[in-house]
């Protein structure tokens, strides 16, 4: 009751709001019971398929696996992301999955492959999914190669 209370709470902050429950059997019934409201939920904390699917039968808008932390602990987290990725497109689920617990660029690029819908993630794994280094030499050349034409020929 605490958290659907806490959730009823939240979602009239904003239209936008998303409430957090747990993947707990609490949580469950929480998402079930703000889902019937009309909130979103986004159910988190989740390390397996079976966890996953229960969260989609309870309704959850997302479904949040962990993935570094599964790394972590030398379990597959993008393997995790696989499971219900197919677990949901065969039964027809509108839970995305929010890939959570990104650690590097290479998570994101795996974690879109294997089909998340979304991602989390600090903002240095942001940046470094702007950056690359041969953008910034080829950038320095294009710049450089600016600076040899004469003020005449430089049409913008």
């Amino acid at each position: 009751d605490t958290m659907v209370r806490e959730g009823l709470k939240l979602a009239k902050l904003a239209d936008n709001i998303v409430v957090k429950a747990p993947l707990t059997e609490d949580g469950l019934v929480a998402c079930r019971r703000l889902r019937a409201e009309g909130i979103k939920v986004n159910v988190t904390l989740c390390f397996s398929a079976t966890q996953a699917l229960l969260a989609a039968k309870a309704g959850a808008t997302y479904i949040s696996p962990f993935i570094g932390r599964l790394d972590d602990i030398s379990s597959d987290g993008m393997e995790l992301i696989r499971q219900i990725r197919v677990i949901y497109d065969n039964y027809g689920f509108d839970t995305e999955i929010l890939a959570a617990s990104i650690r590097h660029p290479q998570h994101v690029v795996e974690a879109a492959l294997m089909g998340a819908d979304v991602a989390t993630m600090p903002p240095k794994v942001l940046w470094q999914l702007l950056k690359h280094p041969l953008t910034d030499k080829g950038l320095a050349a294009f710049l450089a190669d600016w600076e040899k034409l004469p003020e005449d020929r430089r049409v913008i």
